[in-house]
């Protein structure tokens, strides 16, 4: 049973795919996936993840602080640069920018665990920068969205800083104080969480793609090459930057895992909380949980079959 579990979550990206093909050809599919559905989803994504952690994980801060600092460092400010840079580049109409940069300025997503495992990268050093960026998340996110993207939309920084309070830091918290004192059930959960989380991703996803179906269709090229491009800068520049910063191919692998690798249902759930309903600002982030997880997927493909040297 434990073998079938990691073999559905380990083929996330198809899920993925799947639902958002399913969800454009017809929306009615998925959009009932919304409001508090979304909400309660994430929450049990970031419990599942709390859940994985102890106080030790947290003390691999002090014996690799350069590793630990340059994903960190990289991930708040390669992708919400990129982001905002990307957006202006190629003229993004204001909603699609600002949703473009609000993904940009998420945490780093679980599902690059899973991708760092497949790459033959750092596992554990991939696990701590998530949980890191997760936890910077609470205040980052919304005062670089309000900085980066506050003169093309009003951007409620002060709600963004509420909503990711609620749906990150409070579940990570639950899943940590679990796991330390209620190890039983905690061994249980660990072995269905990955799964549960690759189902509700999907739903997210689907359901954001299914409600905006007209808008993704008109938006064409341009919104798909501004999220492609995102990506691959934070992929990129992501190995590139780290490379140079530690001289370990192992830990280039993971950075660059980490940072082009985003929260993409936080995204969605807080553009959709705190932006006009229909205005779009959620699809940015939609089409960025199928991109980063094609061309993660992609390099874990190759990654895999070369041995890092170090």
């Amino acid at each position: 049973m434990d073998n079938l579990l990691a073999r559905f979550a380990n083929a996330f990206p198809l899920w993925v795919f799947l639902c958002s093909a399913l969800a454009l050809w017809h929306p009615p599919l998925f959009t009932w996936f919304s409001g508090p559905w979304i909400t309660w989803g994430l929450g049990v994504i970031m419990l599942g993840m709390g859940i994985t952690l102890t106080a030790e994980d947290f003390t691999r801060v002090l014996q690799f602080p350069s590793w630990v600092a340059a994903g960190v460092i990289l991930q708040y400010t390669v992708m919400p640069l990129s982001g905002w840079a990307i957006a202006n580049l190629l003229a993004l109409p204001d909603a699609f920018a600002v949703g473009l940069i609000l993904v940009a300025c998420c945490p780093g997503g679980t599902a690059s665990n899973v991708v760092s495992y497949l790459a033959r990268a750092n596992v554990a050093l991939s696990v701590t920068l998530t949980t890191l960026s997760t936890i910077l998340a609470v205040a980052m996110t919304p005062w670089l969205t309000a900085q980066l993207a506050g003169a093309r939309m009003p951007v409620d920084a002060w709600g963004l800083f509420m909503s990711t309070l609620q749906v990150v830091l409070l579940p990570v918290t639950v899943g940590v104080l679990l796991n330390r004192f209620s190890p039983a059930l905690t061994a249980q959960v660990v072995r269905v969480s990955p799964s549960v989380a690759v189902i509700v991703i999907a739903l997210i996803v689907a359901s954001v793609l299914g409600a905006g179906r007209e808008k993704v269709l008109d938006a064409g090229p341009r919104l798909l090459g501004a999220v492609v491009l995102l990506h691959a800068s934070g992929f990129g520049f992501g190995y590139l930057l780290s490379k140079w910063w530690n001289r370990s191919e192992t830990v280039a692998r993971t950075v660059s895992i980490e940072v082009g690798m985003q929260n993409s249902g936080l995204g969605a759930h807080l553009a959709r909380s705190h932006f006009p309903a229909g205005s779009g600002v959620d699809i940015p982030s939609a089409i960025s949980a199928l991109t980063h997880c094609m061309i993660g997927s992609l390099l874990a493909a190759i990654w895999r079959r070369i041995e890092p040297k170090d």
